[in-house]
């Protein structure tokens, strides 16, 4: 028979205490304490039979009283203002995975741009006593608005402008391009187009500069470089550019894009106008976000800057620095890989 009454409201249940599991184990709090512990004298089965207890019972330590006892929260921030994730979560799964067997947790900040909101999430940050900051963003040439370099914590940068003085990590730019561009020289293409984002962004220029040094290296004609916007739109604009006036003799083979937008922007606009991917055209971009590299037709070709990487390097020098010992301060520069897929062909049989 159903019953009108209504479903008791859910409510939080308290934790389990100490003095619970040492009642349940038949012993003293000091003795259920020091087992837990790894402490005190006592015969193995006790020890174990007081930790089986407390698994039981879903007993947990008191990890605020641990954390004064030892002087650290094993806790670190990780603060951000790339609001879409796009570079920080992958960083911190590295940053997560190379601090998790360690004990230590990480929780993340988005400050946005607003210097305000950035301050207030260091406070609350210092409020809980972490033991570190990692900053990143979503560019390597731009401070995030918030001044970390007088903190008595350690601060690490990953993918982010550093202060003066501190440690950070960025990927190699550079060594991708290089990746990149001497990939197609393999494959056998001679006349290699690039096409990239805003002149504003200090990247565009360091991937721009090792496109030409490859192709000067080679012997190559060099042209000036195609600077847009970070969008499927210049994509398309670019292969106007590119394709739209010069006989097929004068077009390249292919064509190195500065983001994966760009070089799906630049795939779509190619087989528009009939011209194939990659037989006529190799396409090769940058960052290989794979949501859109793997949804690519043909899929895309991309340089990879192992953010997960450059995320567990950043972790692991923090907790260097946590654990009092000193690191040089300096840009760090971390090699990107690249990840081949169709776009690009295969070498001219």
């Amino acid at each position: 028979m159903p019953s009108n009454a209504e479903p008791a409201p859910v409510s939080a249940k308290p934790p389990v205490t100490l003095r619970e599991v040492a009642a349940a184990a038949g012993v003293s709090v000091a003795t259920a304490s020091k087992a837990l512990n790894g402490q005190g004298r006592m015969t193995v089965e006790t020890r174990e039979r007081i930790r089986e207890t407390a698994r039981r019972l879903g007993f947990r330590p008191n990890s605020l009283a641990q954390s004064l006892l030892r002087k650290r929260s094993f806790t670190v921030g990780l603060l951000t203002n790339d609001t879409y994730g796009r570079f920080s979560l992958p960083l911190m799964a590295g940053v997560s995975d190379a601090l998790v067997d360690k004990g230590v947790s990480v929780f993340l900040c988005n400050v946005e741009d607003d210097q305000r909101l950035g301050q207030l999430h260091v406070e609350a940050m210092l409020d809980k006593r972490v033991d570190g900051i990692i900053a990143t963003g979503k560019r390597i040439d731009r401070h995030l608005p918030v001044d970390l370099s007088n903190l008595r914590i350690p601060v690490v940068y990953a993918f982010t402008q550093p202060d003066p003085g501190a440690v950070g990590l960025v990927s190699d730019d550079a060594g991708g391009a290089r990746l990149a561009v001497e990939h197609f020289l393999r494959l056998g293409r001679r006349r290699i187009a690039h096409v990239s984002g805003p002149a504003s962004f200090a990247v565009v220029h360091a991937r721009a500069k090792a496109w030409r040094d490859v192709l000067k290296e080679n012997g190559l004609a060099v042209s000036e470089p195609l600077l847009g916007a970070w969008s499927e739109g210049w994509g398309h604009e670019a292969v106007e550019k590119l394709f739209g006036k010069a006989g097929r003799d004068g077009w390249p083979d292919a064509v190195f894009c500065g983001n994966d937008q760009i070089a799906r922007g630049v795939i779509d606009a190619l087989r528009e106008r009939g011209i194939r991917v990659p037989d006529d055209v190799g396409v090769i971009g940058f960052d290989n976000w794979e949501i859109v590299a793997e949804a690519t037709r043909p899929p895309l070709t991309s340089v990879d800057m192992n953010l997960s990487t450059l995320g567990r390097e950043a972790g692991l020098a923090l907790l260097s620095l946590v654990d009092g010992q000193p690191a040089a301060p300096g840009i760090r520069k971390l090699p990107c890989r690249l990840v081949v897929r169709q776009s690009c062909g295969g070498p001219p049989e």
